[in-house]
């Protein structure tokens, strides 16, 4: 690293400073919406009523953009992976900072590499991809959370259903009492109701929001009931006592299979780490396999890097189906 051309430092140094200035105009223009806007937001936040309510606000180019591109099945997908991820940006936000990421990412490689074309196109890769990658964590990292609050949410539903409150009072309940993520997305669903919106779609909405099974048998029997009657508090009670038998069993799993999946995640990243430090540290030896003294042999090496990059891929693969068990 210390014979690194001050320039690339340079440029990975603007790099970083290009992405800050995108996440501050980001950020400026989501604060200078109105307060009406701010509040309205709070109550639409998935809806189609926010899109328009929030518009006015914006930018000519930025609201021409929108309507060409919210009706696409990317824009709608952009849209369904930030809310379930609780990431506050709109799609349009979204693609600036990813852009950022990608050019930020390109410039880190290209300056470490110091100016090879390998790293630069790993950095490129990496800088596109770590957003997305970032929101399937917080995915999932959100069900796993909800899942396991999932049984606590229902006893205290069946206790409030017992004591004369109304479905809707049952989920206020939950609302208030629940730590997050629970709280925060039944208020959404309580907010959703008083405002108008039936109780079917705002559930159908969270259920889009957090895509857990466990959730949708609940919902579904929240919603049979509502059609032909009965009593929800016995349903919801039975539904608990399975579901906490699942989440328990499910952790135990877990438990006893993160080795697995650790040794998967290590064993994959551990040869593609060390190809690239060798590389920067001996460029000539390991260039072999991208330029050999042989021009003959260069697809050979293409080969064998090729081949291996498939065999870490099929192990990663091989251990994570290994440790993931259905229930």
């Amino acid at each position: 690293m210390a014979g690194l051309n001050p320039m690339l430092i340079l440029i990975a140094g603007g790099g970083l400073a290009f992405l800050l200035l995108i996440i501050g105009a980001v950020l400026t223009m989501r604060a200078n919406r109105s307060l009406v806007d701010q509040r309205l937001e709070g109550y639409f936040e998935d809806d189609e009523f926010a899109q328009d309510a929030t518009r006015a606000e914006e930018s000519g180019v930025q609201a021409h953009l929108d309507r060409r591109l919210e009706q696409t099945s990317w824009w709608e997908k952009i849209s369904r992976d930030l809310a379930r991820a609780d990431v506050r940006l709109k799609p349009l936000e979204y693609v600036f900072v990813r852009i950022g990421l990608t050019a930020l990412g390109l410039l880190l490689g290209y300056a470490i590499g110091g100016g090879s074309i390998l790293f630069t196109v790993t950095g490129l890769v990496l800088g596109y991809y770590s957003l997305g990658f970032f929101l399937k964590w917080r995915q999932k990292r959100r069900v796993r959370m909800f899942n396991d609050q999932l049984p606590d949410l229902l006893n205290l539903m069946v206790n409030g259903l017992r004591a004369g409150y109304s479905t809707l009072q049952a989920l206020e309940a939950v609302s208030r009492e629940m730590p997050y993520p629970v709280s925060t997305e039944f208020r959404r669903v309580v907010q959703e109701v008083q405002i108008g919106i039936p109780l079917e779609v705002a559930l159908d909405n969270l259920l889009r929001r957090i895509p857990s099974d466990d959730l949708d048998l609940v919902i579904t029997a929240i919603n049979i009931q509502r059609e032909v009657g009965g009593n929800l508090a016995d349903v919801l009670e039975s539904i608990s006592d399975t579901i906490r038998e699942r989440v328990k069993l499910k952790g135990e799993i877990r438990v006893l299979t993160s080795q697995v999946r650790f040794s998967g995640t290590a064993l994959a990243i551990m040869p593609i780490l060390l190809f690239f430090i060798i590389y920067r540290i001996n460029p000539s030896y390991m260039g072999q396999m991208l330029h050999p003294d042989n021009p003959a042999l260069k697809p050979v090496g293409y080969c064998i890097l090729g081949t291996g990059l498939l065999m870490i891929i099929a192990g990663y693969i091989a251990m994570q189906k290994v440790a993931d068990i259905d229930i």
